[in-house]
């Protein structure tokens, strides 16, 4: 198991990098050569700029069992189906259940834009959203914990 995060845009890498310490998992955080990122712990890969290109270094690199962070539903439903659970900047849990809902309201709020209409806004960042991020992250990684020992 190893956390991959999508270093472009990517809030609370710094409670994403203490909790991979503190559980000794692998961390692999994207960015491309616009966002520069420094890690004491993670192995930061940089990759080329481009439309998704961090994105499809995600998906590509994510296994069965990893845990991917990541605010796009678009990289969730690209990992969910090779077995990595997904996990936004905020904490939400992206799962089987939740992704379709997830990408049909993104779908109807660019056709909404496109159209000339106005959605809401992203909130700011508060320190609920920490909390969130940190319990369920600690929550899959245990979940990922117990089930590699169930398959043992």
């Amino acid at each position: 198991m190893k956390i991959i995060v999508d270093g472009d845009g990517c809030a609370g890498r710094h409670i994403i990098e203490r909790i991979a310490k503190d559980f000794n998992i692998p961390l692999l955080i994207f960015c491309d050569i616009h966002h520069m990122i420094s890690s004491d712990y993670a192995e930061v890969k940089i990759v080329d700029s481009g439309f998704q290109s961090v994105d499809m270094y995600v998906v590509n690199n994510c296994r069965s069992g990893d845990i991917i962070v990541s605010q796009d539903y678009g990289v969730a439903a690209l990992c969910l189906p090779k077995g990595a659970r997904c996990i936004s900047p905020y904490g939400y849990i992206f799962n089987e259940k939740n992704i379709e809902r997830l990408l049909l309201e993104r779908h109807i709020k660019a056709q909404i834009r496109k159209a000339g209409g106005r959605t809401n806004n992203m909130k700011k960042r508060s320190s609920e959203d920490d909390r969130k991020l940190e319990e369920n992250l600690i929550k899959l990684i245990k979940e990922s914990f117990i089930k590699k020992i169930e398959t043992i």
